[in-house]
């Protein structure tokens, strides 16, 4: 069996509320003690002083691109950037082509995953056949497959007695319902954020009302329903509140924040440079605090990155033509430590909870905890390294970030899963592949 220890990191867990200086065996792929001084006999040993030692971080909001789109990412690529940002594991979206909307394809995914990636890869299915909003999809049939929950992602649901038998059929089978919150008649045809600088630079808006109004449905929805119901990369402050009020009631609703939704705004955007627009837009600054603050209060329970990868012919065109979406699983904890754990908002628990339990609560993928017996997936990470992210040295096979040249101090060292070393920093010295910082 192999063995790996890791001495001298500073481990913490929020599912046992572990805080302190200690060592982490792994067996046979598991978590076989926590402790101080453990036996190393026949074990490979790394050096984890001056880290965090963390569950492995789980991103429930990714696009692979694979099948359809591999020129712009592929399961084996997209894997590797998660890796490199500090990801054991990720749940791809169903926007490929064929969309992920029967058994076929989810079994393929996790074919080609199991062949080909680097970290676990749970897919998502699709609510819809074709992600068109008409006919529920193969649910069942894609549970049993291998999906963790459903959702149409890019392409809400707009009509209302459709997403209430998802949700009645999401329930029977355990599944949440993950839903990209945006009323297309009140968006159609924006290309960022309804505000001054919308109007400054000539492009029509996007207000925060289209999410607003589906949140509200859907949070109505879900108590007729009794589902669980998680709203995707939440952007408006208004939402936020409609959240928090909703989980005082004690309904079954989650949500997850981007790291550019409390990170940037849309004063901050570059004139027409398409590696700041995505969808939802760049808020202003009152929803970009209101974020931050629905991350500190409980109101939003995850940290996603949308991880969009879209091909440089595809990006790099005129504002109003180019696709929405960018890069985010390499520059995810260096944003969250910058914005929100050095300026002293929240903890470092309350931050490595938001990338582990609090995924592993909304999609009970039995990750996210660092228990006796449970599966090796372990991230490190520092606080204090500072680093400049080039885009150029990414391990995706696409290049929109807005964070290219970005300083940050502190990032991801390695990233373990089930007891393997599958990246990190040279400094940390296992002989795998470096970042690409």
């Amino acid at each position: 069996m192999s063995k790996l220890i890791i001495r001298n990191g500073r481990v913490m867990d929020p599912a046992s509320s572990l805080d302190a200086v200690s060592d982490v065996a792994i067996e046979d792929g598991r978590i076989a003690a926590i402790g101080q001084n453990l036996s190393a006999a026949g074990a490979t040993e790394l050096d984890a002083s001056g880290l965090i030692v963390a569950p492995g971080f789980i991103d429930m909001h990714v696009h692979l691109r694979e099948p359809g789109f591999e020129h712009a990412e592929t399961i084996e690529s997209g894997s590797r950037a998660a890796a490199a940002g500090g990801f054991t594991s990720i749940c791809c979206m169903p926007n490929t082509s064929p969309v992920n909307d029967n058994a076929t394809v989810t079994s393929y995914i996790i074919e080609r995953a199991q062949r080909h990636a680097l970290v676990n890869v749970f897919p998502i299915g699709a609510i819809t056949k074709g992600s068109a909003g008409e006919q529920l999809a193969a649910i069942g049939l894609m549970k049993d497959a291998g999906i963790v929950a459903i959702s149409d992602d890019g392409r809400p649901v707009m009509n209302a007695r459709v997403m209430r038998r998802a949700m009645e059929t999401a329930r029977s089978f355990g599944l949440p319902v993950i839903d990209h919150c945006e009323d297309l008649h009140l968006s159609a045809g924006g290309d960022m954020n309804e505000g001054v600088q919308s109007v400054r630079l000539g492009l029509r808006g996007i207000p925060a009302a289209s999410e607003d109004v589906m949140v509200a449905r859907d949070i109505l929805l879900a108590e007729l329903t009794g589902a669980r119901f998680h709203v995707a990369h939440i952007s408006s402050r208004h939402s936020v509140e409609m959240l928090a009020f909703a989980k005082a009631r004690g309904l079954p609703v989650t949500s997850e924040a981007t790291p550019h939704h409390f990170a940037l705004n849309d004063n901050e955007m570059p004139p027409y440079d398409s590696n700041y627009k995505m969808k939802p837009p760049l808020r202003s600054m009152c929803d970009v605090a209101a974020i931050a603050e629905g991350i500190v209060g409980g109101a939003i329970d995850a940290i996603a990155t949308d991880h969009a990868p879209h091909a440089g012919s595809e990006k790099m065109q005129e504002f109003e033509q180019c696709p929405f979406g960018i890069l985010g699983l390499e520059t995810a904890i260096g944003i969250t430590l910058e914005r929100l754990v050095h300026p002293g908002k929240i903890t470092l628990m309350r931050m490595v909870e938001l990338f582990t339990t609090g995924p592993d609560r909304v999609l009970n993928l039995n990750r996210g905890r660092l228990a006796i017996g449970s599966p090796a997936d372990v991230t490190l990470f520092d606080t204090d390294r500072p680093w400049t992210y080039d885009v150029n040295r990414s391990a995706s096979k696409s290049r929109n970030s807005p964070f290219d040249g970005h300083t940050f101090r502190g990032g991801p060292a390695a990233s373990i899963v089930n007891g393997k070393v599958v990246w990190s920093l040279d400094h940390v010295g296992m002989g795998v592949p470096t970042a690409s910082q």
